[in-house]
């Protein structure tokens, strides 16, 4: 049989919450708003699904460069280049840098 290699495949700790953590955000989280050039870190939050980066980009930081919907844009490096990844502000932390 054929090992399955989906979207959260390989992230069996990588999308764990700690046990006090588990539940639903608050939704606060989800109604933040971050203008153009705001520095924020990717970190994803396992309970929502929508709008949700590739695990790689877990705890890599970006710059927004525009808003889509309800979704932002994010330049994060990775390597020698920079790409541009589709997150919700669910999954981002504003950077205190």
């Amino acid at each position: 049989m054929q090992k399955s290699e989906g979207f959260r495949s390989k992230t069996r700790y990588k999308l764990q919450k700690h046990p006090r953590q588990k539940g639903m955000a608050p939704l606060t989280r989800a109604l933040k708003c971050y203008t153009e050039g705001d520095r924020v870190h990717v970190v994803l939050d396992p309970s929502v699904q929508k709008g949700m980066p590739h695990p790689k980009f877990h705890g890599k930081t970006g710059v927004i460069v525009a808003q889509r919907g309800r979704s932002f844009l994010v330049r994060v490096k990775d390597g020698g280049k920079y790409k541009d990844i589709i997150a919700r502000p669910q999954h981002l932390r504003e950077s205190k840098l």
